[in-house]
């Protein structure tokens, strides 16, 4: 038997025994060391309207641990890469079929059978998961089993935003809101390391030099001034009436003022809706300035390999905002829906 947060009901977390999961064909056995928690676990937990989540179900999608068992012909189809009993490894969360023109093509987050993990299968706030040895990846030495459960989700959306989808170049000017997220942390040092100008917002001034640390190259605190009227601000000396690309993960609040903070041809990137997800869009600005508005989830196994490559290069690095023992795992997500943190809230075994 092991440990485990099963999701009974939405709203209803239990701290619980359960049956070991075994591997099956080509999957492994992890025993779980660490799992970065994300709003998206938030939002398993209370459930979305119109949307339905396989309940029971264990949260959790962003793991690492060491290979524990394997399932039939597991181990010998991961000869060739070096991964054996005992070694260390980060899951990459997303499922899909592995077959289709999406996945071939690169971009498995196309697949219609697509998934997350802690989504749409048991997730790793548990001491073991079952995944695909397809979704095992090396865990860099140099980081911590806690720092690599802080990379897939956010660094991999942050990714598919800024570099598969909007293409920022170097040069340009991002808008990046919520600076002390996962998702905002990764994109803030991904647009850096492009050579692009950074500008964030954050709720205090604690937040912003932190994220100034990172390499942000202007701070907004949005409870001292609307945000769009002190961009203009930053704007004006650089000659710019708008900036080139916006990372907007907040949603209702923010959206429409984000627009209009475009510049002509500029593009919005958005990968979620935590202050809601009902907004109102003036399609004259949309189409008469050109611009573009791109919904992002996950990303590719690929981009995320070539994420664990920078990270390994020192060209990107985690932040970590806390850690909390298995058990706690109610009071880390309180964290993230109060907005308390500054990089990721993790739990470990």
């Amino acid at each position: 038997m092991m440990k485990a947060w099963r999701l009974e009901t939405h709203n209803a977390l239990n701290w619980i025994d359960l049956p070991e999961p075994e591997p099956q064909a080509m999957e492994a056995r992890v025993r779980v060391q660490a799992v970065g928690i994300n709003h998206l676990d938030v939002w398993v937990k209370k459930g979305v309207p119109g949307h339905k989540f396989p309940l029971p179900l264990i949260p959790g999608s962003d793991v690492s641990g060491t290979i524990e068992s394997f399932g039939p012909g597991s181990e010998a189809a991961l000869a060739s890469s070096g991964l054996g009993l005992g070694s260390e490894v980060v899951v990459s969360p997303g499922i899909s079929c592995g077959r289709c023109k999406a996945c071939l093509g690169g971009f498995d987050p196309l697949c219609r059978q697509y998934g997350i993990i802690g989504e749409t299968r048991d997730g790793g706030c548990a001491e073991y998961i079952v995944v695909p040895i397809a979704n095992l990846i090396p865990k860099p030495i140099h980081l911590s089993f806690a720092e690599a459960a802080s990379i897939p989700i956010p660094f991999l959306t942050a990714w598919t935003m800024l570099i598969r989808k909007a293409s920022l170049q170097a040069g340009e000017t991002v808008l990046i809101h919520a600076a002390g997220s996962g998702v905002s942390i990764a994109a803030t040092q991904m647009a850096k390391m492009i050579g692009a100008t950074v500008i964030v917002t954050a709720s205090s001034d604690d937040k912003l030099k932190k994220a100034q640390a990172l390499g942000a190259d202007y701070v907004i605190n949005y409870k001292n001034s609307p945000f769009r009227s002190e961009l203009k601000k930053i704007l004006s000396p650089l000659k710019k009436t708008g900036v080139d690309l916006v990372v907007d993960h907040v949603g209702s609040e923010t959206f429409q003022e984000s627009l209009k903070s475009l510049a002509w041809g500029g593009k919005l990137a958005t990968c979620g809706a935590t202050s809601g997800a009902e907004v109102t869009i003036d399609l004259k600005l949309v189409f008469f300035k050109n611009i573009s508005i791109l919904g992002a989830t996950m990303g590719s196994k690929g981009d995320l390999l070539k994420i664990f490559e920078l990270l390994s290069q020192n060209r990107l690095k985690p932040v970590l905002h806390a850690t909390y023992p298995m058990k706690d795992l109610p009071q880390a997500m309180s964290v993230l829906e109060n907005r308390q943190s500054f990089g990721k809230v993790i739990l470990t075994a």
